[in-house]
């Protein structure tokens, strides 16, 4: 029985406005994948950057030791490498370069051939009229969610 593994970015939707998605896969060393099947991670401080070779790596991304790694483990917060193609790294670094426009990770998951992918977003920063607007909504959708439950009973 295959446990699914789907680690979430909640607070990536409450501060951007996402303007185009991604699947990526990830370069990982033995120890990172073993972390990451057993759920051992996080996304929810990352972002994602082009080095000099033009190259996408996601950095900040935290993944726990291995609990049985021995002095071979690998280190928990370091840059790791998104598999894109060409046609997609062009796109996005030429977005990047425009202002206000930065790269984060939505989810990270293992698909069904047991490999790590990262969700990805083109995302531009809410403004602070924007996120209290967004807290107004979620606030109306759950009281009137509230009201149908007490109608129906």
């Amino acid at each position: 029985m295959e446990k699914r593994i789907n680690i979430k970015n909640k607070r990536a939707r409450f501060d951007y406005e996402f303007l185009d998605t991604f699947v990526a896969g990830l370069v990982l060393s033995g120890t990172e994948i073993k972390s990451i099947r057993e759920g051992k991670a996080s996304i929810s401080e990352s972002f994602c950057d082009f080095n000099e070779k033009g190259e996408l790596f996601v950095i900040n991304m935290q993944v726990d030791l291995y609990s049985h790694g021995s002095h071979y483990n690998h280190q928990p917060k370091a840059a790791r490498k998104l598999l894109l193609q060409k046609q997609e790294l062009k796109k996005l670094g030429k977005a990047v370069k425009t202002s206000g426009i930065t790269i984060i990770p939505l989810n990270l998951f293992i698909n069904e051939r047991g490999l790590a992918k990262v969700k990805i977003a083109l995302a531009r920063g809410k403004k602070e009229y924007d996120k209290r607007e967004t807290i107004k909504d979620r606030d109306s959708k759950r009281t009137l969610d509230r009201v149908k439950k007490q109608h129906n009973n």
